[in-house]
């Protein structure tokens, strides 16, 4: 392998101890830490990247990206062959305790971080409705928008009734969640609450009525 193979790979190999740490301790971890965990030195970590910030930042992206993909990748398996991989993996409970650290974190990096996969989820989603696997809604980035809220304080809920699982420990935060989530998940995505239109029209009607479009929480006005 040559030098900047190396490097790449050291590089990847860093980033990724550096998702683990943030995810199983927060955001205070040190670069030290960090460094222990991947099994180098500090300085390597700081040649790498420069700084902690710098850090972060590559791996909100990773973390991002990965999160993304997995999304994108359990619509393209079949459900039998999706639900046949249970239990999930422990590498998806480091992506969703990340998730949840930086949702809690709040302050700016937490707030662009949401957006950021607001942004993720809206560009799959959009994915979807065009392939024929999701509904098209009237406002797609405030349907996006409260289905990421809804997840994300879905499992600080989930997480707080169950004090005795360590957020370190990724394969039952996974198991844990996804277990008392996945069949009301499934039937409202499916089938729907209501059994009628009718609060649904009445709002709408509301709406035209004061001549106010169906509108997100960031004032984007739905599509024709």
């Amino acid at each position: 392998m040559s030098t900047a193979q190396e490097d790449l790979t050291g590089r990847a190999r860093l980033r990724d101890a550096a998702i683990e740490c943030f995810a199983a301790g927060g955001f205070d971890e040190s670069l030290r830490a960090i460094a222990a965990r991947a099994g180098v030195s500090a300085g390597l970590v700081r040649h790498h990247f420069g700084s902690k910030e710098q850090l972060r930042a590559e791996c909100d992206a990773t973390v991002l990206e990965r999160y993304r993909r997995l999304k994108v990748d359990s619509l393209n398996t079949s459900p039998a062959l999706l639900f046949s991989q249970l239990p999930y993996s422990r590498d998806g409970g480091i992506l969703m305790v990340y998730i949840l650290r930086s949702v809690r974190e709040g302050g700016a990096a937490g707030l662009e971080f949401m957006e950021r996969m607001v942004a993720e989820a809206l560009e799959f989603t959009q994915d979807a409705v065009a392939r024929g696997i999701v509904v098209p809604s009237r406002n797609e980035e405030a349907r996006v928008r409260f289905l990421v809220q809804q997840a994300v304080g879905g499992l600080v809920v989930q997480l707080a009734m169950h004090p005795g699982i360590a957020l370190d420990d990724f394969q039952a935060v996974m198991e844990q969640f996804y277990a008392g989530t996945i069949l009301p998940t499934l039937e409202l995505y499916t089938e729907g609450l209501f059994t009628n239109s009718s609060y649904l029209d009445q709002y709408l009607a509301l709406l035209a009525a004061n001549n106010h479009p169906p509108v997100g929480l960031a004032g984007q006005t739905a599509s024709p």
